[in-house]
């Protein structure tokens, strides 16, 4: 049986996911974000049980069709995003279409009318959210950053990144650079 969890969204998530089902005696045989698969079905009770578990951790159980698509392009697009190194050989649309199996019209006009936002600009959040991750780990270039979040050019992520932050990533990372070394001096 497939269960579609809303706000997995990390590998910390899956680990407290599996664990609960562990706790209840549930044997997992896939546990992905936002998707979990159990050998056999889920009576009554126990579908309410692990809905008050999940609850406590700040997930929620999804039932209803539109909600568990919202949650697996949510879930295609963190998983492309924080955890994917390479580029999807398609463009996202055509990705999220094939990987979906929905033509990208519906996908898209029901993501925005159920979260108010674009898929593009959920995924221009999520891109800018790992930028300032990367940045702040001081490990790669500007240059490196943005091939890694399949940017055209520095100049595009740039863009894109003062935009949504109000800064430049030059300025994000010598604010960064700042308040380490005020939080030296104390």
């Amino acid at each position: 049986m497939k269960l579609l969890i809303k706000n997995m969204v990390s590998l910390r998530c899956k680990m407290i996911v599996r664990a609960e089902l562990e706790r209840m005696g549930l044997h997992a045989i896939v546990v992905e974000l936002g998707e979990v698969e159990i050998s056999g079905e889920l009576e009554a009770a126990q579908q309410d049980e692990l809905r008050q578990a999940l609850v406590k951790f700040g997930f929620e159980l999804l039932e209803d069709k539109k909600s568990k698509l919202i949650e697996k392009i949510k879930n295609i697009v963190i998983e492309m995003v924080h955890y994917n190194e390479e580029a999807p050989m398609l463009n996202f649309s055509a990705y999220l279409s094939e990987k979906l199996d929905y033509d990208y019209n519906y996908l898209s006009n029901l993501f925005s009318e159920v979260k108010g936002t674009t898929i593009e600009h959920y995924i221009i959040s999520h891109k800018i959210e790992r930028a300032k991750e990367l940045i702040m780990y001081n490990e790669l270039t500007l240059t490196e950053i943005a091939e890694k979040l399949h940017y055209s050019s520095v100049a595009h992520l740039s863009n894109q990144f003062k935009k949504v932050t109000g800064l430049t990533p030059s300025f994000f990372k010598k604010m960064k650079h700042q308040r380490l070394i005020g939080r030296e001096n104390l």
